[in-house]
């Protein structure tokens, strides 16, 4: 794998200017450039947090909210809140640097951070692709199939295999920090061909192929629900408009996880070398970081309960006694 996000080479100085034979280049971007790097990328952290701590606080503060369904979109924003408050600033400072400035050590656990909440937001995902199955296609066996202690308990495997298995896929890595790297100011990690091509359907080609079945066998059952229900004109018209809203979420869904995950993962499904394309390997991981910025407004935004909780926090009333028992649908 090569390092991490590296930029476009604008002009030559050194990470480690006393370390003249083994310090890397340093990118050099105009003022107006990085000025502008910073605003945008920064912007986009503080929007991430902001986003998934509005979910967390919601779902985690009104009674009425702790269901089974919204127990995954809590863990998902809360493995997408790591993504925006740890993994976006650091790489936006060596993305528009150039230079890793904490140590080959901190290097190694910040990959760590990167590839377990990652997984874990792809697994989270697969979670509320399994919930919504169950609830449309099995409604009848959904309260009984579907408790809160196996979502809990799915959850905590869900995070205890993204750290497991992400661990054991840099476990040489973490063993000795910088064996991969070139130059003092590198950051990056190798992962073997073997590795890579079981990381690749662990971490991609399986959760995708069983999202896309999942949300289509979904989409099948609704589209015979409406059909169903079509018996009178009025039902009719009613059961288009409820159509084309399920149409159009699950599709929302469906392309837009596609269109974050599918750019990155693609040149290692194509048998691709990016390591010398470096401004398109450094761009489809920051697309990648932007669906944790997505996810809380597609899984929390199309619920009007999330609207009233933006409200009741933002106006404070949060704070009043006893409103966690507050009526939120």
């Amino acid at each position: 794998m090569s390092p991490l996000l590296r930029s476009p080479v604008a002009g030559v100085d050194l990470c480690y200017p006393l370390l003249l034979n083994t310090s890397c280049s340093r990118t050099l971007q105009s003022p107006s450039q990085a000025t502008l790097l910073y605003i945008l990328l920064f912007s986009l952290s503080i929007l991430t947090v902001l986003l998934n701590l509005l979910v967390i606080v919601s779902i985690s503060h009104y009674r009425q909210l702790h269901t089974p369904t919204n127990l995954v979109l809590l863990s998902l924003a809360c493995s997408d809140l790591l993504i925006g408050l740890i993994v976006i600033p650091f790489v936006a400072l060596y993305f528009i640097s150039s230079c890793w400035l904490l140590g080959q050590f901190m290097c190694t656990i910040f990959y760590v951070l990167v590839y377990v909440s990652t997984s874990a937001s792809v697994g989270n995902i697969l979670l509320i692709s399994v919930d919504r199955y169950v609830a449309i296609c099995q409604p009848l066996r959904y309260n009984s199939e579907v408790t809160m202690l196996r979502v809990q308990l799915a959850v905590c495997l869900c995070w205890a295999c993204a750290i497991l298995y992400n661990c054991g896929l840099l476990w040489e890595t973490l063993r000795e920090p910088g064996r991969h790297t070139s130059c003092h100011g590198e950051c990056g990690v190798e992962v073997g061909m073997v590795s890579g091509a079981v990381d690749l359907l662990v971490t991609f080609l399986g959760p995708v192929f069983v999202v896309v079945v999942l949300y289509l066998r979904v989409f099948a059952a609704v589209l015979s629900q409406v059909r169903q229900m079509r018996s009178s004109r009025v039902a009719g018209m009613a059961a288009r408009r409820s159509e084309l809203k399920a149409a159009g979420t699950l599709g929302v869904v469906v392309v837009v996880f596609l269109v974050c995950f599918c750019p990155y993962f693609y040149p290692s499904f194509a048998g691709q070398d990016m390591s010398d394309n470096v401004a398109a390997g450094s761009w489809v991981s920051w697309l990648l970081y932007f669906n944790s910025c997505l996810n809380p407004l597609m899984y929390a935004s199309f619920y009007p309960w999330f609207r009233k909780a933006i409200k009741l926090i933002v106006t404070l009333q949060i704070l009043q006694p006893d409103s966690c028992q507050t009526t939120i649908f």
